[in-house]
């Protein structure tokens, strides 16, 4: 699990255009489930691109810091076993 903002940065760039599979806190013990693709990222936040039969909008941002802090999980399709954020 990468340490530090700019590890998870760098992590992020390289998959950039991938499918993956998001869960974050929704709070209340909630917790919120995902498909999409990897877009952009920006200096602070990523932005992944959501399957539209599944959601309601088209896309979510999330700072680099929810993954540092194990609010975010982010597993990608061709790497399930590999994890960037909590397991």
């Amino acid at each position: 699990m990468p340490k530090t903002l700019a590890d998870i940065k760098k992590s992020l760039d390289c998959h950039l255009g991938k499918r993956l599979n998001l869960k974050a806190n929704g709070g209340r013990k909630k917790t919120i489930e995902r498909a999409g693709t990897l877009r952009e990222t920006y200096r602070a936040v990523f932005v992944v691109d959501l399957d539209q039969d599944e959601n309601a909008f088209e896309r979510v941002s999330y700072s680099y810091a929810d993954i540092l802090t194990e609010a975010v999980e982010i597993t990608f399709d061709d790497e399930k076993r590999e994890a960037i954020a909590i397991d």
